[in-house]
């Protein structure tokens, strides 16, 4: 799920501390919205879901998506699913989905077997096999089919050099036994493996029904909803797939008879048309456009928009990323002084105020999957501590302070946009810090802040979870082996300790997903020491909803609507 990726389909990647549901009388263990859920008459009606994001290619090879309540899931099916079912920090965790389990690890978690369920099949009635599942996961190593998750192409035997179906013929780590049963050989343990297998490159394909890139015109549904029309990501039309049956999906409410799916709107348009909840928009949400200014202004007005507001957490985190290679960044002080100097307060309010921003002192975002541990080595309060950081300066051997260059993006109203840049060179300054500010064009940062060779001294950059895991927020980051030189790098600090590899390689043996969370928690504390990063903030999510939307709980898995539990009246 990660933004810093400029993905929406983290990704992340999200967890609550509890079930996060609508405000005021929508709130509850029930996670029903303003109007109260009935188990017994929730299905019917249209679904509109408002985005200001495309959908993008809408072909399970080419999604980024892992297990979240949004528009994918409604139509593929995978191995494993996030737990659809319930709050709490279970709604973190994977389920069996097609499969009979969450897998069957071997091999000191190398090999992992999974067996079908019985009565599995797609929208023309046709049944479901393993082999379908195997050959969608080699078409998303075909280079036509770019765009998805790339852990399986490390993850695999022989992953790394497979070119998909079209090209080079079978993926031989990938074994099917017999129509319900698949195997998996991994070059490597790898105890997150369950939370993989819920990313859409899981959803089976068939071979006859694969028409390259054309798939994603008409893709075979093996979900509650079939695909009626999809103009090229912008507006996509589900209505309900006839053959898919709750008795072998307990995952699923699949309420409305038909979702329309509205992308590439602007998001001061989405907040307007959700808040005069009129005509087709009463029964309409949005998965990517939080609450605005003019939103939050009126929500203890009379037109109860308060009680029509969900709130979610999704595991990212917002920081500034230091490139211990560039001077004067090479020197651990001067980072501390940087750490001490922040003032987060600042910070948060420039990306829209404490309703829709947490400060943050930790690298892993503060939610139990992830193993959160909290540490503040470098504590500056809510502003900051100028004085502290003259001082660590001085050690550093700066005592006349020092000019550095901060690098954002051009993007107004992005977490990396001038407004945070501005907010932190101006608490740097208080401290002797002079802070020159460079601003790229979204696309130009990514390729310049994602290149050794090109990567700026200091820069802001986000990190969101693929799963809730701190596997996955963690390895990318720090482990010296996924520094990639020719691009597409998101271990900025480019450290490469043999040590933290090492930790790393040890956890993720680990198939006690408790187990696993208390060593990210302790790993993510001693990188903390070094003051690789500054932790600014965590994302919290408030989006508005319909008046005649029911059932509109927060997936625990992104921090957004689960749209395959949602209702309308």
């Amino acid at each position: 799920m990660r933004k810093s990726r400029a993905l929406y389909a983290a990704a992340g990647t999200a967890l609550l501390s509890s079930l996060a549901v609508a405000c005021g009388s929508g709130g509850g263990a029930g996670g029903s919205g303003h109007k109260a859920f009935d188990p017994k008459d929730y299905r019917g009606g249209t679904l509109t879901v408002l985005n200001h994001n495309d959908q993008g290619h809408f072909d399970p090879a080419r999604l980024y998506t892992s297990g979240g309540g949004k528009i994918p899931t409604l139509v593929f099916r995978t191995l494993t699913t996030r737990d659809h079912t319930t709050g709490g920090p279970e709604g973190a965790k994977p389920v069996p989905d097609l499969a009979t389990d969450t897998g069957t690890p071997s091999d000191g978690a190398r090999t992992w077997t999974y067996h079908l369920k019985d009565g599995l099949t797609y929208e023309d009635g046709t049944p479901i096999k393993a082999q379908d599942v195997k050959y969608g996961i080699e078409r998303s190593f075909a280079p036509e089919l770019p765009g998805g998750a790339p852990y399986l192409r490390d993850w695999l035997v022989g992953g790394e050099d497979y070119q998909g179906p079209y090209k080079g013929g079978e993926l031989d780590s990938i074994v099917v036994p017999d129509d319900r049963t698949i195997v998996f050989h991994l070059r490597k343990p790898e105890g997150d493996f369950p939370y993989l297998a819920t990313a859409t490159q899981f959803a089976p394909v068939p071979k006859a029904k694969d028409t390259g890139v054309n798939y994603e015109k008409h893709p075979v549904s093996s979900g509650p909803y079939k695909v009626v029309s999809n103009d090229q990501g912008r507006t996509i039309v589900l209505a309900r797939n006839p053959h898919w049956s709750q008795k072998n999906d307990d995952q699923r409410l699949a309420g409305p008879d038909r979702i329309v799916v509205q992308s590439g709107l602007d998001q001061s348009v989405i907040n307007q048309r959700l808040a005069a909840s009129s005509g087709a928009d009463a029964r309409a949400v949005t998965t990517d456009t939080n609450i605005d200014a003019s939103v939050l202004a009126k929500l203890n007005g009379p037109q109860g928009l308060k009680d029509r507001v969900a709130t979610g957490f999704f595991g990212e985190t917002w920081y500034l990323a230091f490139n211990t290679k560039a001077k004067p960044f090479d020197n651990q002080k001067v980072r501390e002084a940087i750490s001490y100097a922040v003032d987060r307060r600042s910070v948060v309010n420039a990306v829209g105020g404490t309703a829709v921003a947490k400060p943050a002192t930790t690298f892993l975002p503060d939610q139990k999957a992830f193993g959160y541990t909290p540490y503040d080595y470098f504590p500056g309060g809510a502003s900051g501590d100028p004085a502290k950081a003259r001082k660590v300066l001085a050690e550093a051997g700066y005592p006349n302070g020092l000019t550095i260059t901060l690098d954002h993006t051009t993007s107004a109203g992005d977490g990396n946009g001038p407004e945070v840049a501005t907010a932190v060179q101006e608490a740097l300054k208080k401290a002797g810090i002079t802070v020159r500010l460079h601003a790229s064009e979204s696309n130009d940062y990514a390729e310049k802040t994602q290149k050794p060779a090109t990567e700026p001294g200091l820069f802001l950059q986000s990190w969101g979870a693929d799963w809730p895991s701190g596997g996955p927020f963690l390895a990318p980051v720090f482990d010296g082996r996924q520094i990639l030189k020719g691009g597409g790098n998101y271990n900025a600090s480019q450290l490469d300790d043999p040590k933290v590899n090492a930790e790393i390689d040890a956890i993720n043996k680990l198939t006690d997903p408790e187990a696993a969370a208390a060593r990210w928690g302790r790993l993510d504390a001693e990188l903390g020491k070094r003051a690789l990063t500054v932790p600014l903030y965590h994302p919290v999510y408030k989006r508005l909803f319909g008046k005649d939307v029911t059932n509109t709980y927060v997936s625990q898995w992104n921090g957004l609507y689960d749209l395959s539990r949602i209702s309308v009246k």
